[in-house]
């Protein structure tokens, strides 16, 4: 749905990496990456918001629930991190 239904240009090549919904189904913490890196955080950040409307809406109309519940968007550094620690390791690896 965020490649082929948004056409905002602050979501391209961004990912979701994971999503937690309480129990009452209230609300749904949606966790995102995007290729760039950190950089473009606040600005994917943004893009989600502006969308969220229409990503409720239409995700509701997909997903047989009670209730759907409202997206809160957070960034995700654990992609960025993980390629840090990888990095480091490689280096540590061609110095021996």
């Amino acid at each position: 749905m965020l490649i082929h239904e948004i056409s905002d240009p602050r979501l391209k090549q961004i990912y979701v990496t994971g999503i937690k919904v309480d129990r009452e189904l209230a609300y749904a913490e949606v966790y995102v990456s995007a290729v760039e890196g950190a950089s473009r955080a606040e600005e994917v950040l943004a893009g989600l918001e502006s969308a969220s409307g229409f990503l409720r809406r239409t995700l509701a109309a997909r997903v047989e629930l009670r209730a759907f519940p409202k997206m809160r968007f957070h960034w995700d550094p654990t992609p960025e991190n993980a390629d840090h620690i990888e990095k480091l390791l490689a280096g540590l690896r061609n110095k021996k």
